[in-house]
């Protein structure tokens, strides 16, 4: 424990935990004090003026990073005969119907993404309680239920970003690695937080976008200036 305090508070050294950074300062900031072992995740996180108990105040979406995440996306697909097929060409990790509906009940869950052809959605419907809590349950406004597989799995391969606002109001997502371009990890971001603006709800009110913060897997939390952004 001791070891991690110093190490945060070694991040920490220079740092204004009041001021509010621009994404170009705060990405700068984040990469030159990422001094951990392995590559560290680059995260936002957006508190919004929504309450998602209301339908009408859900945030949720897909964005895709212009730069990718840097993380190797594990791909579910429920489909069969040619549409398996063409999962498969595309770079599905896994491919399958009843069998994979099976697998999955008996708690095998090594993907980050299900997609699935609307005509599976009679089997993955008995998925309901096991993907949904996790995030995971196909969604045809997020492009997860589709006939164009070979491009969802495509997207979701090259740095489709899944987003979803929680209980309290925050959005949060990985934009990239420590290890990337400032240039590229700025453009993700941007984009990212560019993409959660446009979901605004019909039903929010007042202010939307009530704070911003950067950080990093093992580094400090900086506060962003949302001025620019609310314009």
């Amino acid at each position: 424990m001791a070891k991690t305090a110093k190490r945060m508070q070694k991040a920490l050294d220079g740092i204004d935990r009041e001021k509010l950074y621009s994404v170009e300062e705060a990405v700068a900031e984040l990469k030159a004090r990422s001094k951990v072992k392995f590559d560290e995740t680059i995260e936002v996180a957006m508190n919004l003026g929504v309450d998602p108990r209301h339908a009408d105040q859900m945030v949720r979406g897909v964005v895709s990073l212009p730069h990718g995440t840097g993380k190797t996306m594990r791909v579910a697909v429920f489909a069969r005969d040619a549409k398996a097929d063409e999962a498969k060409a595309a770079g599905a990790d896994i491919v399958g119907a009843e069998d994979l509906m099976e697998d999955i009940q008996k708690g095998n869950m090594d993907f980050d993404r299900v997609i699935a052809t609307p005509d599976m959605m009679a089997v993955v419907g008995r998925l309901g309680k096991v993907l949904g809590p996790k995030g995971l349950m196909p969604n045809p406004k997020l492009g997860t239920v589709t006939p164009d597989v070979k491009g969802a799995v495509e997207a979701a391969k090259a740095g489709q970003v899944e987003y979803r606002v929680e209980k309290a109001g925050i959005v949060h997502g990985g934009v990239g690695k420590a290890s990337f371009d400032e240039a590229q990890i700025i453009e993700n971001a941007k984009a990212f937080i560019g993409a959660v603006v446009k979901a605004k709800p019909t039903g929010a009110k007042g202010t939307y976008v009530k704070k911003i913060a950067m950080s990093s897997s093992m580094g400090p939390g900086l506060k962003i200036d949302t001025s620019a952004i609310e314009a």
